[in-house]
């Protein structure tokens, strides 16, 4: 019925923009850091190096962080395709400075993993992969190509071959578990960052609301009085108007029209709180009929079953927590849905129930116990498209659902009906939460 966890080939949905002052600045710092550690080892330590080959390498990078900024700029965002290429150049410029300098057998080959680590941060999956397999690429390159690492004139550092397959092994690992790691984490960061803008814009929304019920009954007192004097004037003019004529005729009706005003505003100082309005509550089949209608045109059956029931059906408050949350849920059955959805309301003296049941694939038996947290993708974006076989993710919709339902005192539950998929969502509220 709801879709089910997994990492899109590219989460482009989730992917933020990195600003181009964040790369030219990690950028210079490893220009920095690559010239002091190429001048110190030629000239701190005298070992001989191939000198003028590391500086042009070096002055290739301070070169592109000068176009890069001679072209847009130093404050703008770059496009994932524009990062992409900066970090695999500065994957390559650092693989030639280590086969200039021992390959593998310098120490500084572990900054090989500093570029996937901030690809796997910022990056979507798929540029991140890119990233990781240049990374390892360039590490088997630079294990059997290189030159030999700057040494004491006169002696020749020899290791063994299996201590080089031993570090271009860690590497390999560390740039897989950074990779996989980071962009797990940086993942669930963003999907709960998500989740909370989308909870403020709720609760600001909410503020919003309240505000203008406070509005509305601050404008009903301040235009009660000149209603009261207009509705006065308007008897006295009638007392002296002659009974029939055109004025009196005119008078009646700003008298009647005043009335009617003050009605309204009578309403509007009480907004929300006239338990005479014949739509503010409904019995919970009337609420699950509305909520239903608008996807039984979708070519699901959406069928109603009331078999344990006693007594006349329960009557809840038309909130729109209790409408949002029960239609989202409707919503996302008939999505998943082969062919048919079913609701079934049950209540007793104790309880009320509502189970909402398609015949669907089912929920993944490892996800079932999080399903409703904000930490998930969203849903393929057309479940009835070519990759409606692809698992989706339990985004925001029913995050909030859940919310809101657990708000009017339900109790929800996910799980299969069969072994074979028919998800199933239980809303379970006590008698006393109405």
């Amino acid at each position: 019925m709801t879709d089910t966890a997994h990492f899109p080939a590219e989460d482009t949905a989730h992917w933020r923009p990195l600003r181009l002052q964040t790369l030219v600045l990690l950028r210079w710092l490893a220009v920095f850091g690559q010239t002091i550690g190429v001048l110190f080892v030629r000239f701190g330590l005298g070992f001989p190096l191939p000198l003028w080959e590391c500086l042009g390498l070096i002055a290739l990078s301070a070169a592109l962080n000068v176009g890069l900024v001679l072209r847009f700029g130093a404050k703008g965002n770059v496009s994932r395709h524009l990062a992409a290429t900066q970090l695999a150049f500065d994957l390559l410029q650092l693989g030639g400075l280590l086969a200039l300098t021992g390959g593998l057998l310098n120490p500084f080959s572990l900054l090989l993993l500093a570029p996937v680590s901030v690809s796997a941060t910022t990056l979507p999956p798929r540029e991140t992969l890119i990233i990781s397999v240049m990374a390892a690429a360039i590490a088997s390159v630079i294990a059997v190509l290189h030159l030999p690492l700057p040494w004491i004139i006169g002696e020749e550092l020899a290791m063994d071959r299996i201590y080089v397959i031993g570090i271009w092994v860690s590497i390999i690992c560390g740039i897989a578990f950074i990779a996989a790691y980071t962009i797990r984490v940086a993942h669930e960061s963003r999907l709960i960052a998500d989740a909370l803008a989308a909870t403020e814009l709720a609760l600001s929304h909410r503020e919003q609301l309240s505000a203008l019920d406070g509005l509305a009954a601050a404008a009903a007192h301040e235009l009660g009085t000149p209603l009261s004097t207009i509705a006065l004037a308007a008897k006295e003019m009638r007392a002296e108007a002659e009974e029939g004529s055109p004025l009196a005729e005119d008078v009646e009706l700003i008298i009647s029209q005043a009335a009617r005003c003050r009605a309204i505003l009578s309403k509007l100082r009480n907004l929300g709180s006239d338990a005479s309005d014949p739509f503010a509550r409904a019995p919970i089949t009337d609420i699950l009929a509305e909520v239903s209608r608008p996807h039984e045109a979708r070519g699901k059956a959406i069928l109603f079953y009331g078999e344990k029931t006693v007594g006349a059906p329960p009557v809840f408050p038309r909130s729109v927590g209790l409408l949002y949350g029960l239609g989202n849920l409707i919503e996302n059955a008939t999505d998943f849905a082969r062919e048919t959805v079913r609701i079934d309301t049950a209540w007793d003296q104790s309880q009320i129930s509502v189970t909402i049941t398609d015949d669907g694939p089912g929920f993944a038996p490892e996800l079932v116990a999080r399903l409703g947290e904000p930490y998930l993708t969203s849903r393929p974006r057309d479940p009835q498209g070519s990759d409606a076989h692809q698992p989706g993710g339990l985004g925001l919709g029913i995050f909030i659902a859940k919310t809101l339902l657990e708000r009017t005192g339900a109790r929800l539950s996910f799980d299969n009906e069969k072994a074979s998929g028919h998800a199933r969502v239980q809303i379970t509220w006590p008698r006393t939460a109405l």
